[in-house]
């Protein structure tokens, strides 16, 4: 079992080039709740400050909500995503998720790296053997009602999972497991109590979809963001709340 760290990611991490433009830079899109808007506000500025190109979040029952609520710099659509242009990753989830929204992810692009987050794990759709990175993001009490056949320890049913969704398991918790189909594990213990705070997670969500958008191999990703929401949380402490994650991966990023 190895220790996240950066020594781990820290050479596949995304840097653009002196010509590079938004569109080298990837674009993340995030399917919108209806009813919990503030958690899929949360994973898109997460994802645009950790460096996708171009960030959009799609949904038809609370476009209106969007297009005047969110930071300047991302992009609100309706209708279908198969018609968004160049995109590179896309998450689901956070907030919960519209089952239409969720059934047309099994029409994307196979080059469009997926992650599932919350309900979207619970109610996925057949999308196993895709040849783009497929992640889940679950909590203990998430990962148990999706997977409640899987049995063992909690590495083993995450290991179970990973290999047969074929798909990286980042099972949340004290000590964040992230699991790749071929049982690679890392353990993450770099963490702080203070993010176990709603909107915690969505951030995580959008960060990893954020670096995956770049072309971050998809396991280095993983680890990277678990490790730098983990060190957010160490940074700021007492206090945190969600936006804060954000504001700091400002100085993360310079450092690295």
């Amino acid at each position: 079992m190895i220790e996240n760290s950066p020594q781990l990611w820290q050479k596949d991490f995304p840097r653009p080039g002196l010509d590079a433009h938004k569109y080298h830079r990837g674009h993340g899109v995030i399917i919108g709740s209806a009813n919990y808007a503030g958690a899929t506000r949360l994973a898109a500025a997460a994802c645009s400050r950790i460096g996708a190109g171009l960030v959009t979040v799609m949904s038809d029952e609370a476009y209106d909500l969007y297009r005047t609520t969110l930071p300047a710099d991302i992009m609100v659509r309706n209708g279908a995503v198969s018609a968004v242009k160049k995109v590179t990753a896309l998450l689901a989830g956070p907030g919960g998720c519209p089952v239409g929204a969720i059934k047309t992810l099994a029409t994307l692009s196979e080059t469009v790296a997926i992650v599932l987050d919350a309900d979207a794990i619970i109610n996925r759709p057949d999308i196993n053997g895709r040849t783009a990175p497929l992640i889940i993001t679950p909590h203990d009490g998430e990962f148990d009602q999706a997977f409640s056949d899987f049995q063992g320890s909690r590495v083993q049913r995450a290991k179970d999972v990973a290999r047969h969704l074929a798909a990286i398991v980042v099972l949340k918790g004290r000590e964040t497991l992230i699991v790749a189909p071929d049982g690679e594990l890392v353990i993450n213990r770099h963490a702080s109590p203070y993010l176990a705070k709603a909107g915690s997670g969505d951030v995580l969500a959008g960060m990893i979809t954020g670096l995956l958008a770049q072309a971050m191999p998809a396991f280095s990703a993983c680890c990277a963001a678990v490790w730098m929401h983990g060190e957010a949380g160490l940074r700021i402490g007492p206090g945190l709340i969600p936006q804060d994650i954000i504001s700091d991966l400002k100085g993360q990023l310079k450092a690295l």
